[in-house]
């Protein structure tokens, strides 16, 4: 069927029955799927390989500078109108006034390749995200959606770039509704989504491409003491992520204010980088950093990783390299969990697994994704101890995440509203 007959089908009248809501969306998301499984899975490979390269050859962190003047100079000049990353994919759902460049997919791609082959510090999670976005919102043109439809379009963009990169699907269906729709009662979502993340990380995986495997080892019984004790995890989760969040934020603007040439700024963020390396003698904080996040489930580590972690990834992205956020705040999370073991008298491993999903729900304020992520990775015997620790987090971290253009609509907002009604004298 063309495009032209498909878009014809799809507009024969306004009301669809269920069968055919049904089939519209089920043939939409298996081609996005196959798009988005697929360009994930050479994604990643890509990515193992500028990990691997990098780690054999070290000398490659001293061109992480002119790596960084090589990114601002294409984003520069050919990617303005992509610039914005994950908050573009937020803003045009608000607004769906534009469609999502296509060339969104590659450069963020080839940015966050080049910015791991070098040794900036930075995650996968924003590359997938954005991959997918910018995939799934080409449709919208050729079938001749209506401006709600284009918002689930985009909406199973990311959830199948999330799931697909994590091996995650019901966080990924979650996260997008979090991230994008942020609780309103969008339910005609549900099933493209679901459907989405299913098929896009099966899509992914029968490339043979693997996802990491993380293991809580040890969990002890439910009991008043344990509660208080994740309620504690949660919240100095909660800080650690929005001190990440600020920082981020942070060097950001302090790059653009004080560079006024955009390229420049990975440039000189390169030389700070690369110095920074250089002096404290180890790799450990470039990079995703994924063998000191198992080693965090498994043994004790320095108790100061995460602050390492957190400012050299903040920085790295300030400064305006490629690569997304999350997979940097499962480390900080990870090592922050860890080193509570000095004063928390729980399992190392539960601790690890807490601030692991803790951190990253408080920075995105996605509790619920991280939630389901916990019970996709631990299983359901951590599953209390992550939820709390997860939801502590979200309202200890404050109303600003990673994602500028994200506004918060429920809950939150009203119980800082409650919590401050008396300082503003209202």
């Amino acid at each position: 069927m063309s495009f032209l007959n498909l878009k014809s089908f799809l507009n024969k009248n306004e009301h669809f029955t269920i069968g055919s809501y049904l089939l519209k969306w089920v043939a939409i998301s298996l081609i996005v799927s196959v798009l988005i499984g697929s360009g994930s899975a050479l994604f990643l490979t890509g990515l193992n390989w500028a990990t691997e390269t990098r780690e054999g050859n070290s000398w490659l962190i001293y061109l992480l500078p002119i790596a960084g003047l090589i990114i601002g100079y294409f984003y520069h000049h050919y990617g303005v109108s992509v610039v914005g990353g994950n908050n573009l994919l937020i803003d045009e759902v608000k607004t769906t006034k534009n469609k999502i460049p296509f060339k969104m997919a590659p450069m963020v791609v080839f940015g966050t390749i080049i910015t791991h082959l070098f040794g900036g510090s930075a995650g996968r999670e924003g590359t997938a995200v954005q991959m997918g976005g910018a995939i799934s919102d080409q449709f919208s043109g050729k079938l001749g959606l209506s401006q709600y439809d284009r918002k689930i379009l985009i909406a199973i963009g990311i959830s199948g770039g999330f799931a697909a990169v994590f091996g995650t699907p019901l966080a990924g269906f979650i996260f997008a509704f979090e991230v994008l729709l942020l609780g309103k009662k969008k339910y005609s979502a549900i099933i493209p989504c679901v459907l989405t993340a299913f098929l896009s990380d099966y899509f992914c995986t029968i490339w043979g491409v693997g996802h990491t495997h993380y293991s809580i080892l040890n969990v002890p019984p439910i009991s008043f003491a344990n509660v208080n004790w994740a309620v504690l995890v949660g919240f100095i989760s909660g800080i650690v992520a929005m001190v990440f969040s600020r920082s981020t934020h942070f060097f950001s603007n302090a790059f653009k204010n004080g560079i006024k040439y955009a390229p420049f700024r990975p440039f000189l963020g390169g030389l700070v980088v690369a110095f920074a390396v250089v002096s404290i003698g180890t790799t450990k904080y470039i990079g995703l950093g994924i063998p000191t996040i198992i080693a965090s489930f498994e043994q004790q580590i320095l108790p100061y990783d995460f602050i390492l972690k957190l400012l050299f990834t903040a920085f790295t992205l300030g400064a305006g390299f490629k690569g997304g956020e999350v997979t940097p705040l499962f480390f900080i999370g990870a090592t922050l969990g860890n080193a509570l073991i000095w004063f928390v008298p729980l399992p190392i491993s539960l601790l690890a697994g807490m601030g692991f999903l803790a951190v990253f729900a408080g920075a995105t304020n996605t509790p619920l994704a991280c939630i389901l992520m916990g019970y996709e990775l631990f299983g359901i015997e951590s599953s209390i101890f992550i939820s709390i620790a997860c939801i502590v987090a979200y309202y200890s971290s404050g109303l600003k995440g990673i994602y500028s253009s994200q506004e918060l609509q429920y809950g939150k907002v009203k119980v800082y509203k409650k919590l401050f009604r008396g300082r503003n004298g209202r």
